[in-house]
């Protein structure tokens, strides 16, 4: 499917690991020219390499997205160099595990910052520059969490709520100048991140998914490179789980346990 990407500039935060890595190799593979910034140089640096070894060049940068000027100069950047930003995707974050009751206040204030004002951040960023050139696609992710929430994670599943929120509210606004603003709940995908869990815990947490697996980064990336193209043109202001139908019914290994 030709998905008419060729020359679409897109900026992805937190693009060094993980979905965003494998979403940045992907519009790459599109003929889409892409920047990626996150606070790993390492990991930059690896990620530099591997667009490399499929003959691509990939702009990286080291930015706290906490930071509206650092992440505000380097979207600048970004139109500086390519002439123009089409699609923002707002990636960064990080997992807390703790329970709700038993974070402090600035704790709390720390972990809005870098989880969802940073997205807001992003958005207004991107949406100032799409503006100037006629439109684009702003993506969010969200998370699982913020669908259904998990004891321990309370902080999390609340500043995703508040994304998926964000997105629908932006989406609104924006229509008017061409932007659609969409967001994504990844359900246990196999990452960086959850490599430990899914080692230890196995079919525990599977306990929830119909489809009996973990996902894929690329399972992710598809999807999401395909919402941002013309083929996702109606699509706006929703939050799209990615997560093998989990908690979809109270039952989720019904149809395995029938006979065939």
């Amino acid at each position: 499917m030709e998905l008419n990407l060729k020359g679409k500039v897109v900026v992805i935060t937190g693009g060094s690991s993980g979905i965003g890595k494998e979403t940045a190799l992907e519009y790459l593979r599109e003929g889409c020219k892409v920047a990626v910034c996150g606070r790993s140089t390492d990991k930059l640096k690896n990620t530099e390499e591997e667009a490399g070894k499929e003959g691509y060049q990939i702009m990286t940068k080291s930015v706290d997205v906490a930071d509206f000027g650092a992440l505000s100069r380097f979207a600048d950047e970004v139109a500086e160099k390519f002439g123009r930003i089409d699609i923002w995707y707002n990636n960064a974050g990080y997992y807390i595990i703790k329970g709700l009751i038993d974070c402090e206040v600035e704790e709390v204030r720390k972990d809005v910052d870098n989880l969802m004002i940073s997205v807001f951040s992003g958005c207004k960023i991107a949406a100032a520059h799409m503006k100037k050139t006629g439109g684009g696609v702003i993506m969010n992710a969200s998370s699982f969490g913020s669908i259904v929430p998990s004891a321990g994670g309370g902080i999390y599943s609340a500043c995703k709520a508040g994304i998926n929120l964000m997105t629908q509210t932006l989406a609104g606004e924006l229509a008017s100048d061409n932007i659609r603003v969409l967001s994504y709940a990844p359900g246990l995908i196999d990452t960086e991140l959850t490599e430990e869990s899914i080692r230890t815990k196995g079919d525990k947490i599977l306990v929830n998914i119909p489809c009996r697996r973990v996902g894929t980064v690329r399972e992710c990336s598809k999807l999401l490179v395909l919402l941002s193209s013309e083929y996702g043109a109606y699509v706006n202001g929703v939050n799209i789980p990615i997560s093998g139908g989990k908690c979809c019914v109270q039952n989720p290994h019904y149809s395995w346990n029938q006979p065939k």
